[in-house]
């Protein structure tokens, strides 16, 4: 597949391509099939609220933890093609345990085992996906995760389809565990080996190095917002008088438009460039929550809300990009920033909640108007990179990176 340099010849590079996108839907499949399985998992266990947010915040302990150990593992392993083969075996086989689990505090261990392989196979594919979009020449980050928003939208309507069939709690994940193991078969044989040159070395567990900062910091704020929208933009829209209903088009719009940005992200940083894209994206989530808490009426905040989705859609997608290059390696460029981005996800809805409590919803919602304007301000004092991304076809050597 690859000459000894590890450069991929032109169609094993596009086999390749296709087979880290199959491993980014599996992986997103898997995780909104997940999400689709909470509630009957809680039912089934009869677990209260309080109870249930414990195998939650088991599942995001055990991601964080996993985060920069991955970059030893992707060395120790031999490479992120290797290693992002064997997470999603891993992702596969711990897809299974929540809802095999008979009580919570087995459901609390199922859920650190889900998300520590979760977060393995989110380093592992985003490095190996770096290096297949050098090879490649020009920017392809984005459609890459466009591959997990879709295999996200695809696992929410698998789970919502065994759910209306019926099925039993215990058995609710296997399926979507059996499709993310086809899915990744597929995948592996034309993965390639991946970046064997430039694996993380020294300490597993490290702060993200001075030149990732900024990087570290956007991708906290950009999460922090995902978070905000994921758990807050459906209780905002009932505090203005929407029903429970209709107050799912926030999410909905925030989540069509953030697909609709990845498909067609790769034209655009292509264009622009990666700086350009993470400031307009910033600036574009910060208007549009600008819009949704200045006019609070159905129409204008699912409006806001959409810009929001369509702005953040490709800022992600930029920022590991862009991480992979500067670091040592990829994996640990991606691991260090990721740190960071699992401190906004954990930490921004109980912070908007909080101020919610206290000043009102719309003033939760200004939570997260000002991360995208934090995030805003950094971006436009981030360096320019130093090789520009190529706005051809993909070739067969070395490409060129962000900015």
């Amino acid at each position: 597949m690859t000459s000894q340099n590890g450069i991929y010849a032109a169609h094993p590079l596009r086999a390749a391509r296709w087979a880290t996108f199959t491993m980014f839907v599996a992986n997103g499949f898997g995780f909104g099939a997940w999400a689709a399985a909470i509630a009957p998992v809680k039912a089934m266990l009869s677990l209260s609220a309080a109870s249930l947010s414990y195998a939650l915040l088991a599942m995001t302990i055990g991601g964080v933890l996993a985060l920069q150990p991955s970059s030893f593992l992707i060395r120790s392993l031999g490479g992120t093609g290797r290693t992002t083969r064997l997470a999603g075996i891993a992702f596969a086989a711990a897809l299974a345990l929540p809802a095999l689990s008979p009580n919570l505090a087995v459901l609390i261990v199922a859920g650190a085992l889900l998300g520590a392989s979760m977060s393995l196979m989110d380093v592992a594919m985003n490095a190996h996906a770096s290096h297949v979009e050098k090879h490649w020449g020009a920017a392809i980050m984005s459609s890459f995760h466009a591959g997990f928003s879709l295999g996200g939208l695809a696992g929410t309507g698998f789970g919502a389809l065994l759910l209306w069939l019926g099925t039993p709690t215990p058995l609710l994940l296997m399926p979507t565990a059996a499709v993310v193991l086809v899915l990744a078969a597929l995948a592996m044989p034309h993965l390639g080996p991946g970046d064997l040159h430039r694996g993380a070395g020294g300490a597993i567990f490290r702060l993200p190095e001075r030149r990732l900062l900024a990087l570290a910091c956007i991708l906290m704020f950009c999460l922090l917002i995902e978070g905000g929208m994921a758990d807050w933009s459906g209780i905002y829209l009932t505090t203005i008088g929407e029903s429970t209903a209709r107050a799912a088009s926030g999410y909905g719009a925030f989540s069509a438009a953030m697909v609709s940005g990845r498909l067609f992200g790769d034209t655009v940083v292509r264009r622009l460039g990666r700086k350009r894209v993470v400031a307009f994206g910033t600036a574009m989530a910060a208007a549009g929550l600008l819009l949704a808490t200045a006019l609070p009426s159905f129409a204008a905040v699912v409006a806001g809300f959409a810009l929001v989705g369509a702005g953040l859609s490709n800022v992600v997608p930029c920022v590991f990009s862009t991480a992979a290059q500067r670091a040592a390696s990829p994996a640990t460029g991606i691991a260090e920033v990721s740190t960071a981005g699992f401190g906004g996800l954990l930490s921004g809805p109980p912070l908007i909640g909080a101020v919610a409590a206290h000043w009102g919803m719309r003033s939760g919602i200004g939570v997260i108007l000002l991360a995208a304007l934090a995030a805003l301000a950094i971006s436009l004092r981030l360096k320019p990179a130093e090789r520009t991304v190529s706005a051809t076809p993909p070739a067969p050597g070395p490409g060129t990176d962000a900015d």
